[in-house]
């Protein structure tokens, strides 16, 4: 059987239709609404509570999920080989591993900080004082 340019091409072309793409995009708009009204409903509710905590959780949810369909179908990843997809998500997680030991080391060293400076501890307590209108600190 012989090859030609354009069987090659057929052959190797996967997905990536009309209707792939239109539901992708229903997919990510859906998503990008829930999250919208997710996040107003979370204005009205207290500060305090497990429930801002779920919504919060939910949202970073949503987020992760709409991360996977533009990496996969616009970045197209998804069609591609294993190899090359874990050349991208393992940098990828550690970036994100990385990310959160700073932020917990940063942390640490904050409650070191207010652990054994009481000073700073009791500074850090005082709140802000009310800026003047019209002026500017330098300081």
């Amino acid at each position: 059987m012989e090859h030609t340019i354009e069987s090659l091409a057929e052959e190797q072309h996967v997905g990536g239709g009309t209707k792939e793409i239109w539901r992708v995009t229903w997919i990510l708009t859906i998503l990008t609404l829930v999250e919208l009204g997710l996040g107003f409903w979370m204005t009205t509710m207290p500060f305090e509570g497990t429930e801002r905590h779920f919504v919060k959780g939910a949202i970073l949810i949503l987020m992760v999920a709409k991360a996977f369909y533009i990496v996969g179908y616009f970045m197209h990843l998804k069609h591609e080989i294993r190899n090359l997809i874990m050349t991208v998500v393992v940098p990828l997680f550690l970036f994100v591993w990385f990310i959160i030991a700073f932020l917990t080391d940063g942390n640490s060293f904050k409650n070191d900080k207010n652990k054994w400076d009481r000073d700073h501890l009791e500074r850090s307590k005082q709140p802000m004082p009310a800026k003047e209108e019209g002026t500017h600190n330098l300081e």
